[in-house]
């Protein structure tokens, strides 16, 4: 049986913008299938904020093609605002006035009636595990709550596409949770996410996909396991009880480093994970080196970001703890 397409839900072909003399665009691509997370990461000043813009019809495109929700964002901006939402990185709520009394003012402001507006404000509360603490005034929310109170506010008209800006920037582990799980009930619900974020742990927990911007451009672009395998396959890391012997440890594994002497830290490719773990315990056995801690991994999103951006800052810093 031949399988059907996604659709796609943002078109980006061919894409430059200039400020001057500075590109900040520079014929980027990117495809964006209906339904799912899709994140963006790159350094700063590699263009994320100014393709969400021109994605938002905030920013005009000097040239290339962008289509959102199957609708020209040059030639139909206002079509294309019936159809998203945004969620910025900083809260657009009123902190005097109560939960729902944001949301239903929301609701007017975007012509829902006041019926549609009050009913459109029962349904987000529950929606996002806001309905006990409705009535309570913003400011007693805390940092996860009003967050999850923004992203229902973007929601109010029900848009096929929603933009995030780093959604969860400055929030603590458990208010970046509650706002995770918020936009994977957004997904399962049929709304597609662009989001972009400086956390690569969010964008690795969330994302169906990841493009990584650099220059203007997107120069990589895969699932996280894609991306990570092109920064080498599985690793072993060991790190010694003792670190006089951190070269005889390094010699002892096929294509050992030091990656951290203060750590006492080896580490070395691997092909087989559970045939690489076995021959680690036994040689480092045999030598009499002793592991304190000893383990099979993937690469990571960081390593992947250092790898293939020119973030000449974090080379630096990662070069430096070598």
């Amino acid at each position: 049986m031949k399988e059907t397409a996604v659709p796609a839900a943002v078109v980006v072909e061919g894409v430059t913008k200039r400020y001057g003399e500075k590109r900040a665009l520079d014929g980027l691509d990117l495809r964006v299938d209906s339904g799912t997370v899709h994140a963006l990461l790159g350094p700063n000043g590699a263009g994320k904020t100014t393709l969400v813009r021109i994605l938002a019809t905030l920013l005009r495109p000097d040239a290339g093609r962008v289509e959102v929700a199957g609708v020209n964002v040059r030639r139909t901006p206002d079509e294309v605002r019936r159809r998203i939402g945004l969620l910025g990185q900083h809260a657009a709520l009123d902190e005097g006035l109560s939960g729902w009394q944001n949301l239903e003012m929301f609701g007017r402001l975007y012509h829902l009636g006041a019926r549609r507006a009050r009913t459109r404000a029962d349904e987000l509360l529950a929606r996002f595990g806001l309905a006990e603490t409705g009535r309570k005034a913003v400011k007693q929310y805390s940092g996860g709550m009003r967050r999850r109170l923004d992203l229902a506010a973007s929601l109010i008209t029900e848009p096929r596409v929603l933009f995030l800006d780093e959604p969860t920037t400055g929030l603590d582990p458990r208010g970046r949770t509650e706002v995770w799980s918020a936009v994977r009930s957004l997904v399962g619900g049929g709304t597609t996410v662009l989001l972009t974020t400086q956390y690569l742990e969010e964008a690795d927990q969330l994302a169906d996909r990841i493009s990584l911007l650099d220059d203007g451009r997107v120069v990589a672009d895969g699932t996280a396991d894609e991306l990570k395998s092109r920064t080498g396959g599985d690793r072993i890391d060991v790190v010694l009880k003792d670190g006089d012997r951190l070269f005889e440890a390094a010699a002892l594994l096929p294509g050992g480093m030091i990656v951290d002497a203060d750590r006492r830290l080896v580490s070395a490719p691997v092909t087989d994970r559970m045939a690489a773990l076995t021959e680690a315990v036994r040689a480092l056995g045999t030598a009499g080196i002793e592991a304190q801690d000893l383990a099979v991994r993937r690469p990571t999103l960081d390593e992947v970001f250092l790898h293939l951006t020119h973030d000449t800052e974090a080379v630096a810093a990662e070069e430096a703890a070598v």
